[in-house]
């Protein structure tokens, strides 16, 4: 198990160090550095009350939706990097390139990546017309992750199947 284990680990690093060394460029570091924050928790809490201070309707239980997916899925995002914590891969992999300063936080999972696939996912569910978009948005928050150097992939991933995983049990509730 531990082969496997770490031919996994020198995989997801591979992926970092491409994402993270060789696709910079001063444009692309730009705009993942503005993006990134569309994923944090000020920009999050902030368009999901707007939203449903504004929606007509039949959209603000989306809006609900996504708010209870968004508080729901930062309990197990919280337990999990106080539990198993994970150095994040600017403390283990020494050529990283940071843009900003460090965070004080374990890596393990994206917590930016988990709230705003929570608040995206119940909009996808609903409104087919917004799947692509949306998608594409989230996407880019979780990949810019990884280009910041804050997070592994499997960061990244775990951060969807919480935020996703949040917004289904949401949707259902509040169906």
């Amino acid at each position: 198990m531990s082969k496997v284990v770490g031919w996994l680990h020198e995989q997801e690093c591979s992926v970092f160090r491409f994402l993270n060394l060789k696709c910079h460029s001063r444009y692309l570091t730009t705009f993942m550095g503005t993006i990134t924050h569309i994923g944090g928790a000020r920009a999050t809490i902030i368009s999901t009350l707007l939203l449903f201070i504004f929606l007509p309707f039949p959209y603000k239980t989306l809006a609900l939706q996504s708010a209870v997916a968004l508080t729901l899925s930062h309990l197990p995002v919280h337990f999990i990097k106080k539990h198993y914590p994970r150095n994040r891969p600017y403390l283990a992999i020494p050529e990283t390139k940071m843009l900003v300063y460090p965070l004080k936080d374990h890596s393990f999972p994206s917590g930016h990546t988990t709230a705003i696939f929570s608040v995206v996912t119940p909009y996808i569910l609903v409104i087919p017309s917004l799947v692509i978009p949306l998608l594409a948005i989230a996407a880019t928050v979780a990949l810019s992750r990884i280009y910041l150097g804050h997070h592994y992939p499997s960061d990244v991933l775990v951060g969807i199947i919480l935020g996703m995983g949040s917004a289904f049990i949401s949707a259902i509730w509040l169906a």
